[in-house]
């Protein structure tokens, strides 16, 4: 596990040093776990930018939560509450496919590594074209949450899509290969998935166009609308021994 200096951090790793090494003296503990060997990695002090990855997600939170507040004044457990519907919207992103089945297409996601499974919220309609004057302050948090899904999604669907210079690897898009759908219509935590079933070639020998199969239907789309998942899984299982 890697995280920045804070002294948060260095903290809770020496309670739960102490704590795993107390509890490891217990003859039931031992027999009940296994030994993970996880370890507590921290970037060198006053170096945040070795942080980059999560340094730049704390960031587009900040940015974005920012431009939702406005002139909005929240009591703390209403600020807190805000936190936490917007903590789950960011683990419910999909980071990779979970198997290589073909007909499978649930992703693994943040939330797997938190609670061990995907990270999901009760349906709820839409307020976000209702009148603020009309709202409670329950429903307030729910307008200011989808504002942040709206924009935040939009802004990271963006970093998937981001095209490089010609002379770089491209993503490979080819039949199999599980992808994400931009679909701006859909509310926090949830997205569109599916699997490419074929590509269609140009005059020019490139694709443009792929069939897409989701759980509920097969249709056409232009590889400008899908995105393709961070981790795949085939890289990281079939690379070379050089390359782990």
């Amino acid at each position: 596990m890697y995280s920045d200096n804070g002294t948060t951090f260095a903290g809770a790793d020496a309670k739960l040093t102490k704590a795993y090494q107390s509890a490891m003296r217990n003859p039931e503990f031992q027999s009940k776990i296994a030994t993970d060997n996880i370890s507590w990695q921290f970037i060198p002090p006053h170096a945040p930018h070795f942080g980059g990855l999560w340094e730049a997600g704390v960031r587009s939170v900040k940015h974005h939560l920012r431009r939702i507040l406005g002139p909005h004044t929240l009591t703390y457990e209403e600020f807190s509450t805000l936190l936490c519907r917007i903590e789950a919207c960011l683990n419910s992103r999909p980071i990779g496919p979970l198997t290589d089945t073909f007909d499978d297409y649930n992703p693994l996601t943040p939330g797997h590594f938190l609670i061990g499974s995907p990270i999901t919220v009760n349906p709820e309609p839409s307020i976000l074209s209702v009148n603020e004057s009309r709202l409670s302050r329950w429903q307030l948090i729910r307008q200011l949450t989808e504002q942040f899904w709206k924009i935040w999604q939009s802004d990271y669907v963006n970093t998937l899509q981001q095209r490089v210079k010609w002379k770089q690897v491209q993503p490979s898009v080819k039949p199999g290969l599980m992808i994400l759908i931009r679909n701006p219509l859909l509310p926090p935590c949830k997205w569109e998935l599916g699997r490419i079933t074929q590509c269609h070639l140009g005059s020019d020998g490139y694709v443009r166009v792929v069939t897409v199969r989701t759980a509920h239907s097969e249709y056409k789309r232009p590889i400008v609308k899908l995105c393709v998942l961070p981790i795949d899984i085939e890289s990281s299982t079939n690379g070379s021994p050089s390359d782990n």
